[in-house]
């Protein structure tokens, strides 16, 4: 069982809104010193987006990260941009890269192929994020028993369950997905709303956290207790996230995240990269005191 962060990226205020790789140290080397040392770095990222030129850069700074420390660098979300970013993958030492979810016409055979060249070009395993029930085509099943044979063949590792529900308890599609591949492999993939539930009742085998880039500590105090199955412990240490992820889901979690980050005072975060916009002026007067409150909670 572990916690992975994923952290926003920030940017310059600059014409091209460049990577400021100095602040995104100061937001990493945050996350580490609060015991959380997995990082996904994806759609708080705003991967999505990115051009090819900064993906290298990106990777290159990734690639120097500490060795107690795991980079998981995203790629895709279409075929085409995985392949082009492929090249810079494989000439790091990662332990397995994410692949982003695409929307655009797909089915799971045609997936599985994709995926199983994906993972060659890359030269390393593949996380899985699966963020709706037509993950993998509208046909459910066959597109779980191509999930269940890339993670039997190896050419997936670990998969990122983001399939959000009303009652994370009844959840049809992750049972179905649990009897195809062991809990183990799978990691709750939506922050600390939903964690406990899929740690306590589904077995999964970590979370991700995003407003634990701010407050580190407070996710590794839920993952221990967790860990030891102390569930009213969890629970505890969980309610302080609550504040920002009503925010995050009310108005996006990537952009309420990099605001945040920088209004609780951990790094500059700058602008956001199209195609998602900044927030309005009362959004950040709203995240702000909330924001300074989960950092100063970061015990």
């Amino acid at each position: 069982m572990n916690v992975y962060a994923v952290p926003p990226l920030p940017r310059r205020h600059d014409a091209r809104r460049t990577i400021d790789f100095t602040a995104a140290d100061a937001i990493a080397n945050h996350i580490a010193a609060g015991g959380v040392t997995r990082y996904i770095y994806g759609g708080n990222a705003f991967l999505y987006h990115l051009t090819l030129e900064e993906y290298g850069s990106l990777v290159e700074w990734l690639s120097a990260f500490p060795s107690d420390r795991w980079a998981i660098p995203s790629v895709g979300p279409s075929f085409g941009r995985a392949m082009d970013q492929a090249p810079l993958v494989r000439r790091r030492a990662f332990p397995c890269v994410m692949v982003l979810p695409c929307a655009d016409p797909r089915d799971a055979r045609g997936l599985e192929a994709g995926l199983r060249e994906m993972a060659s070009a890359c030269g390393v395993p593949l996380m899985l994020y699966l963020k709706s029930d037509d993950a993998f085509g509208s046909d459910r099943d066959r597109g779980l028993d191509v999930v269940g044979r890339l993670v039997n063949d190896g050419i997936c590792t670990s998969i990122k369950y983001a399939v959000v529900r009303g009652d994370p308890a009844d959840d049809p599609y992750l049972t179905a997905l649990l009897d195809r591949v062991d809990a183990g492999t799978v990691i709750s993939g939506i922050g600390e709303r939903p964690a406990i539930v899929h740690l306590r009742d589904f077995g999964l085998s970590g979370f991700t956290t995003g407003s634990g880039c701010i407050a580190p500590r407070r996710s590794r105090a839920l993952f221990e207790a967790a860990a030891s199955r102390d569930w009213a412990r969890a629970q505890s240490a969980r309610h302080g996230f609550m504040p920002l992820e009503d925010l995050r889901d009310r108005w996006g979690p990537a952009r309420v995240l990099h605001h945040a980050t920088e209004l609780a005072g951990v790094a500059p975060t700058g602008p956001i990269p199209p195609y998602v916009s900044a927030l309005d002026a009362e959004q950040i007067d709203a995240v702000r005191p909330i924001a300074r409150e989960l950092l100063e909670a970061n015990t």
